[in-house]
């Protein structure tokens, strides 16, 4: 029998695979916690005694922006901030569901990766960070997730290594390697799989290199990752 809603519910945001016409449908969105130890520390912690942690941004299309390749997509400023941040971050794509993963079983779990944004109201995540309060308002709001296409893991291999690279109106503001995560791919699927049974459809957006930093108005941030399509986002 079919539900007879009030309105119509929210459409199931997609994003593209390339070498296929179908779209992967997105279900939840898990971000990993200073993953990067530059990173950690340019934010004022000490990566050695602080294991990562996890938060979520919301799956819908006010928050996804999925950005076709070759394309550059619009991203417009968001309201109450006025330091917004680029934080480029290696997105994995769960294919298959499972919970207490064995890091060693992990890439059976993957259906690819994609390169992806975290972009973040810096001034209301640290404002919260201070009062001792969630993130949702620095991390969690309209557009703040633009991702490009998933490359299939068949396709790429296991991405164990690579440049990350951001570049802000060609000037390079982060830059670093996979090789340099804290916890790897597997090692993250791993522990994430043992707080929620993942399912498929399920993103991970892996933590952010060193070099965060603001964006504004008229500004074309390039984020690239080896072996990945990269993807192009100008500020409006």
């Amino acid at each position: 029998m079919t539900a007879n809603f009030i309105f119509p519910p929210q459409a199931i945001v997609g994003l593209p695979v390339n070498g296929s016409d179908a779209t992967f449908p997105v279900r939840r969105i898990y971000c990993v916690g200073r993953n990067y130890a530059a990173h950690a520390r340019e934010m004022g912690f000490d990566p050695d005694r602080e294991p990562p942690f996890f938060f979520c941004k919301p799956n819908d299309a006010a928050s996804v922006v999925p950005v076709p390749a070759g394309a550059t997509a619009q991203l417009p400023y968001p309201a109450s901030t006025e330091n917004y941040h680029h934080e480029i971050e290696l997105v994995v794509a769960i294919g298959k569901g499972g919970k207490d993963i064995a890091p060693e079983d992990a890439a059976a779990h993957i259906f690819g990766y994609a390169v992806g944004l975290d972009m973040t109201r810096r001034d209301l995540q640290m404002r919260m960070r201070e009062q001792g309060r969630p993130w949702e308002i620095g991390k969690a709001f309209d557009y703040s997730a633009p991702i490009g296409p998933l490359t299939r893991l068949a396709d790429s291999g296991e991405l164990r290594n690579g440049i990350i690279e951001l570049k802000v109106d060609d000037k390079t503001t982060q830059r670093s390697d996979l090789t340099h995560l804290i916890w790897s791919v597997s090692e993250t699927i791993a522990q994430l799989s043992t707080l929620f049974e993942l399912q498929p459809g399920d993103l991970i957006m892996t933590g952010t290199p060193e070099g965060v930093g603001p964006v504004v108005r008229g500004q074309t941030m390039v984020a690239h990752i080896a072996g990945l399509t990269p993807i192009t986002v100008k500020m409006v």
